[in-house]
């Protein structure tokens, strides 16, 4: 059972993972590359669409990795997966302080009704954005390296 618990794990994480991965580089590049009414549509939309389904993976990956903690805490590895849980909690609060309110502000935007620095925002949530992605990457890949 703890096998099975380890696996689904690890791929729910690296699903998210990818997600996100793709969100800052393949997504937003796209999105950046557009006319400025249609790139910000289409960040609007994502942050919507993402901004709905995100908090649920995230809670639920942590929750997971949580019970894989615990389950697992006396068997090896327990340490990474411990390490990984605290790097999703860390993921889980930067969202929360530094991402979602720009995310919010942003997916109620409208090529009328946005403001002059609109681009700046994205750029700042951009930025956060690609740390988060490489504290995910490290707790995905602790995840992995305690599989073994």
């Amino acid at each position: 059972m703890l096998d099975a618990l380890e696996i689904v794990t690890t791929v729910i994480v690296g699903l998210m993972v990818g997600v996100e991965f793709s969100v800052a580089f393949v997504i937003n590049p796209i999105l950046n590359a557009l006319p400025d009414d249609s790139n910000q549509r289409g960040r609007s939309h994502g942050g919507r669409m993402l901004g709905a389904l995100m908090p649920v993976w995230y809670i639920g990956s942590l929750a997971l990795v949580a019970v894989w903690a615990f389950a697992g805490r006396h068997h090896d590895g327990t340490g990474l997966v411990v390490t990984a849980g605290a790097l999703l909690i860390l993921s889980v609060i930067m969202s929360i302080l530094l991402l979602v309110p720009i995310n919010n502000r942003g997916k109620t935007w409208t090529p009328e009704n946005r403001p002059a620095d609109w681009k700046e925002q994205m750029n700042r949530w951009d930025r956060f954005h690609y740390v988060r992605v490489a504290v995910i990457i490290a707790a995905f890949a602790l995840l992995v390296t305690a599989l073994a």
